[in-house]
């Protein structure tokens, strides 16, 4: 008798919700992930927009149906207010616990006061890095910084990097090399550097390109901004 009850609902469709059915975040993860290049997908939300589902690979946000039959890239925005919501959910999702970051592996430079606080990750062979050097940072006050080589673009970096961070004034080094194109010389032979430690952090963190700078509420600004842009975002914090 139960048997024959089951197969009526069964046939009736009653409990298809119950038998056979696959969650949807399987079910995108299964028709998407082979199809990311060997990304994995981390998270897959359901979204308010339309249908929509947002999949969260390597600190980005891809959209998909419930089926994962299509993938869009790119960012949704709010027609009336014109707010970047793509954007939003970005630096929602990427923020971080700016005290928790391994200060010690960084160079660290105060100005003036020192006050406000930034971190910034730099491949020593990035010509926006020293740019944003040149420019937003030199002229900069009150403001302490604690920069990260971050050595991402070629070998060479390493072996600068390494050397600026074994110089007896690690920050003076930094500055002439990123300002003035002036390098220190060869590191002794029994000095270390946290190169290694410091790679592992930013692709923890998802820093895909350089410069990208971190504030003390957890956001980041990824890529050069000019010194009004940082001025700005500083004093929003306070």
């Amino acid at each position: 008798m139960v048997k024959s009850k089951l197969a009526v609902l069964l046939a009736t469709g009653l409990i298809a919700s119950c038998v056979g059915a696959e969650p949807v975040e399987a079910t995108i993860k299964k028709a998407l992930e082979p199809r990311l290049g060997g990304a994995k997908i981390e998270s897959v939300k359901e979204t308010p927009y339309s249908g929509l589902y947002e999949v969260r690979v390597a600190g980005d946000i891809l959209y998909t149906d419930k089926k994962g039959q299509y993938l869009i890239i790119g960012h949704v925005y709010d027609a009336k207010t014109s707010q970047d919501l793509t954007r939003a959910r970005i630096d929602e999702i990427n923020k971080i616990k700016f005290s928790d970051l391994p200060f010690q592996d960084a160079i660290k430079q105060v100005k003036g006061d020192g006050k406000r606080v930034i971190a910034v990750f730099e491949d020593p062979n990035c010509g926006y890095c020293k740019r944003l050097r040149q420019t937003t940072l030199k002229n900069m006050n009150n403001v302490t910084i604690y920069t990260f080589m971050y050595n991402i673009l070629s070998e060479d970096s390493v072996v600068k990097s390494h050397n600026i961070w074994c110089a007896p004034d690690r920050a003076k080094a930094w500055d002439d090399w990123m300002i003035n194109g002036k390098l220190p010389p060869a590191a002794p032979a029994d000095c270390k550097s946290p190169n290694e430690q410091v790679l592992a952090l930013g692709q923890k963190l998802h820093i895909q390109g350089t410069p990208a700078i971190f504030f003390t509420d957890g956001t980041r600004i990824p890529g050069a901004v000019d010194q009004q842009t940082l001025e700005t975002k500083l004093e929003s914090i306070k």
